[in-house]
């Protein structure tokens, strides 16, 4: 069966949006037997509210994980790491460690 783009209103805002042959596909695959009711826009404010502001039910559940403070030890910026920074080894900014970390 080929799919061809439709153009649906949304039940929240009233705007129109295009619900495309690849995910008319997409929710045949998975099962999905009704068209989508919201925009994308609308969609993931509507996952925002219900999760948070993960955007999903994944690991960790929406839950925002505890941050600490530390400072880069390589070029000495002002940094939050997810783990609390014990002092005996170097904690490094997000820029710093990809730079050092090997390539895969």
């Amino acid at each position: 069966m080929a799919f061809q783009d439709k153009s649906l209103q949304c039940s929240d805002c009233g705007a129109t949006f295009t619900f495309s042959a690849d995910e008319q596909e997409l929710f045949q695959t998975r099962g999905y037997t009704n068209e989508p009711k919201r925009c994308p826009s609308c969609r993931q404010a509507r996952k925002s509210e219900r999760y948070g502001n993960s955007g999903g039910g994944g690991f960790g559940g929406g839950v925002r994980r505890q941050m600490y403070p530390a400072t880069c030890a390589e070029c000495g910026k002002a940094t939050e790491v997810p783990f609390e920074p014990r002092g005996s080894k170097p904690v490094y900014c997000s820029d710093c460690y990809r730079k050092m970390r090997p390539a895969r």
